[in-house]
């Protein structure tokens, strides 16, 4: 039996806010009304909806995971973490692939933005491989040799000597990352399917509780919850098959 308490699994599921607009986004807020969850703010609801929403969410006590990916040259990552700093946001990433300079100088980024007044210092994860990434599209496409397992486990390295707090991966990496980065070293795992639900585009899945289990700090869910006919209950039965 879970030793999780349901508040301990409640702010550790983080509800991905993927919609094409603010509108959409808020029917779903409305339906988890009380439901101390993280959110998360994808590309495209971002782009969509700004700076604005994500101040809006945190004036309203949610925890917000910035999901925008960064990877560019160091300056660029550095200005943009300046920016989500000040912003107010829990969690944001960046790439690791985009090498050890870049993650050290989104953590530059981050102390100018406290520095300019922020209160929240927000926790910067590498992304690792995304999980849709299969064995060959890593080897044919992205060109690195090795298992996928292997290619996650040097950039959570990577990520953990540019002093980075976590990565994103595959729950089926946790262990792994865990033995090899400390086990303070966070993990947020999208990838989680529960029983029985459509797997759609991922590749490397758990459920819920199999992801806590290995020892996640947070799990991401979308569409299980989104795309359910009453969200609200959908969260509802993931939390109790956890708990």
């Amino acid at each position: 039996m879970s030793t999780l308490t349901r508040n301990d699994v409640t702010g550790r599921i983080m509800v991905a806010l993927d919609y094409a607009n603010a509108e959409s986004a808020e029917g779903l807020l409305k339906q988890l009304e009380g439901i101390p969850c993280y959110v998360k703010v994808g590309m495209q609801l971002f782009y969509a909806a700004g700076p604005t929403f994500v101040a809006s969410l945190k004036d309203r006590g949610y925890k917000v995971f910035l999901d925008v990916k960064m990877h560019d040259i160091p300056n660029t990552v550095k200005g943009g973490a300046e920016s989500v700093t000040r912003l107010g946001v829990d969690v944001f990433n960046v790439h690791a692939a985009g090498g050890k300079y870049m993650m050290e100088a989104a953590l530059e980024g981050v102390d100018k933005g406290l520095a300019l007044g922020s209160s929240v210092r927000p926790i910067v994860i590498g992304v690792t491989q995304l999980t849709s990434t299969s064995q060959q599209v890593l080897n044919e496409e992205i060109g690195l040799a090795g298992t996928t397992e292997q290619a996650v486990i040097r950039y959570a390295r990577l990520a953990h000597a540019a002093g980075l707090q976590g990565v994103v991966a595959s729950p089926l990496e946790v262990t792994a990352i865990k033995a090899a980065c400390g086990d303070g070293f966070v993990t947020v795992t999208p990838g989680i399917r529960p029983a029985g639900a459509d797997v759609g585009d991922q590749s490397r899945i758990m459920t819920p509780a199999e992801a806590f289990a290995q020892g996640t700090d947070y799990v991401v869910i979308g569409r299980p919850i989104t795309g359910a006919a009453d969200p609200r209950a959908a969260i509802e039965a993931i939390i109790a098959s956890i708990v």
